[in-house]
């Protein structure tokens, strides 16, 4: 199967049009953390999933990414909406941000950190001490950290890799953050169209539950992680 980076980078339209299928977080977003007028960071921005609703209420918002080829879709997705331009695209590892320091409010980041700070990973931890310094090092005062990470693909209660268990403990007792899940299901049309749409992503093992339980949506569950300073 087709590696992760290879799929942003070469891939941008496949996976947006698949995540495309998953509730807004719109609301779920302005719970923890209104972000009407402040300057806003999209860690990991991707294609926009997050930067294209906060990008019409932000003051500010800049998009990094270690992948040009997602930040493009996003500028293009982004200018296409006619959204005022607040916002900057910036290739960049989440360990050493093209950012000023104390110039953001709130600090988001959608299913991206957990590829440096899994356990899979040699230096997760440290990668996850590195990037939280990070953050810490271009937020303001009182500013907000939202980590949103995957679950479980094809699961319909929480069942998270266990690459991922130990950045996730590490999230809520070393660092302190607040925790909460949600359901972020893939709707599709029908069988057909789920299978087609989520094979190149997550392989054939997902292919196989899709047939077994005739999904046409793909159960997906989702851990939200939060933290106000």
């Amino acid at each position: 199967m087709t590696s992760h980076e290879e799929i942003y980078n070469d891939q941008p339209m496949s996976y947006e049009d698949m995540i495309s299928r998953q509730p807004d977080l719109t609301g779920i977003i302005k719970e923890l953390k209104p972000f009407n007028g402040i300057d806003v960071l999209d860690l990991g921005a991707g294609s926009g999933r997050l930067s294209e609703f906060i990008a019409p209420e932000a003051k500010s918002l800049a998009c990094t990414d270690i992948s040009g080829s997602m930040l493009e879709l996003l500028d293009e997705k982004l200018k296409g909406k006619g959204t005022a331009q607040n916002w900057t695209t910036l290739v960049a590892d989440h360990r050493e941000l093209p950012i000023a320091d104390s110039s953001i409010d709130l600090v988001i980041s959608g299913w991206s950190i957990s590829y440096l700070a899994n356990s899979s990973n040699k230096d997760g931890s440290k990668n996850l001490e590195e990037i939280m310094n990070e953050i810490n090092r271009v937020l303001r005062p009182n500013g907000s950290i939202i980590i949103l990470e995957t679950l479980g693909t094809g699961t319909e209660t929480p069942n998270p890799p266990a690459f991922l268990k130990e950045y996730y403990a590490l999230l809520e007792h070393e660092y302190g953050f607040s925790h909460r899940w949600i359901r972020m299901d893939y709707t599709f049309a029908d069988i057909s169209e789920a299978k087609a749409n989520t094979e190149f992503f997550f392989g054939n093992e997902l292919v196989d539950k899709i047939e077994e339980n005739q999904w046409s949506t793909v159960p997906e569950c989702a851990g939200i992680w939060w933290k106000h300073l």
